[in-house]
């Protein structure tokens, strides 16, 4: 069997190897010429897999049967033709939830960053957009911190969260964090959710955090509200991206505003990534008909205990966070990678953002280090 991988998946040999030639390309470098012979192709969210991509590679290579499997080692699926897919037969899986808790604590980690003081108030409201895997474990995390949270999600209720519409909490929150999925042509799409209109809305010191897709936020939209504060004399919003609705090309003008900015990174932890491989290849497994034998029991590096649980979250994570977060280090990273184009504007370069993502230092999650929340 011939299997084709995205080289940031994590542990693909020690899951795949045993069926399989097992070879990896660069994720946006997965094009049909890389899939003729291939029997199964594992991804990330930067490998758009169409029903045309599988059928461009069976056309350079007729006698053998197409990609009959795709796996996302990812929480979300818009980069994947699912339905397309499925009506041609192949099967298709994803790793809902696998960094949930890596997103999460980005999210904690960002704010308590960007406004310590802030943060560390017993009146700190936070509201969460999108109340799935992450947006559970966000809520979670913000409440042993002592947060209010406010939620919302047309599609989802939850007994111990505040939920609202947009409209009614962005007024009221100090932070909005961002955890949909990509939808567009639809009831409650997602395409440009934040944009003038709900800006507006939102105080002008409200942070404002997106690590779920880039075109959630309106990237125009958000360079008018810069451009609205630093023409009134107002110190300009904090903004937090992960993701950015023209990645992997980002503007220095976009840059430049960014309270934080970092290379598409917010669910790689060591943790994370290893259970998305893992959780692809039990649906790959289940697709070929065996028990897996394999789990990630083990495999990770075990690390210093630094949390004491005598102490609460919120007592020690402020004097933890130099020792276990790496965002300071991954946004002066991304900002290194700015160069000038053919135009005479200044971006980052698409080669050297994907080098950031492929070259990442995986960061451990907080259970690592002997947190039990």
């Amino acid at each position: 069997m011939q299997i084709v991988v995205d080289e940031n998946l994590s542990l693909t040999d020690y899951f795949f190897s045993s069926f399989g030639e097992v070879t990896a390309y660069a994720g946006r470098g997965i094009y049909a010429e890389n899939l003729k012979v291939a029997d199964a192709l594992l991804v990330r969210s930067v490998t758009k897999v169409t029903p045309k991509l599988l059928q461009d590679a069976t056309a350079l290579s007729p006698t053998h049967q197409r990609v009959k499997f795709v796996g996302s080692a990812t929480i979300g699926m818009d980069h994947l033709d699912v339905e397309g897919l499925r009506a041609m037969g192949v099967i298709v899986a994803n790793a809902p939830g696998c960094n949930a808790q890596a997103v999460a604590e980005y999210v904690v980690t960002a704010i308590l960053m960007v406004q310590p003081k802030r943060a560390l108030s017993d009146s700190f409201t936070l509201g969460i957009v999108g109340l799935g895997n992450v947006g559970t474990r966000l809520n979670r995390l913000a409440k042993r911190l002592g947060w209010r949270v406010i939620g919302v999600d047309p599609f989802v209720t939850h007994a111990d969260i505040e939920q609202v519409t947009l409209a009614e909490m962005l007024p009221q929150v100090d932070a909005v964090s961002i955890h949909v999925p990509l939808t567009q042509h639809r009831a409650n799409a997602t395409y440009h959710l934040m944009d003038e209109q709900a800006l507006a809305l939102m105080k002008p010191d409200t942070i404002l955090i997106n690590t779920a897709r880039g075109p959630v936020v309106k990237e125009a939209a958000l360079l008018a509200d810069f451009n609205l504060s630093q023409s009134s004399g107002e110190p300009i919003r904090s903004v937090v991206l992960d993701v950015f609705e023209h990645e992997p090309r980002i503007s220095n003008t976009l840059l430049a505003n960014l309270a934080i900015a970092t290379p598409h990174i917010a669910g790689y932890t060591l943790e994370g990534k290893a259970r998305g491989t893992e959780m692809v290849y039990q649906a790959f497994c289940q697709w070929q008909g065996i028990k897996p034998q394999l789990t990630l029991e083990g495999m990770l590096p075990s690390m210093p205990k630094l949390f004491d649980q005598k102490y609460s979250l919120l007592e020690q994570l402020p004097q933890l966070l130099p020792q276990i977060s790496s965002m300071h280090a991954d946004d002066l990273a991304l900002r290194a990678c700015l160069k000038q184009d053919s135009s005479g504007e200044q971006s980052i370069d698409p080669v050297d953002f994907d080098r950031l993502r492929r070259d990442y230092p995986l960061r451990r999650e907080w259970s690592s280090y002997g947190d039990q929340g």
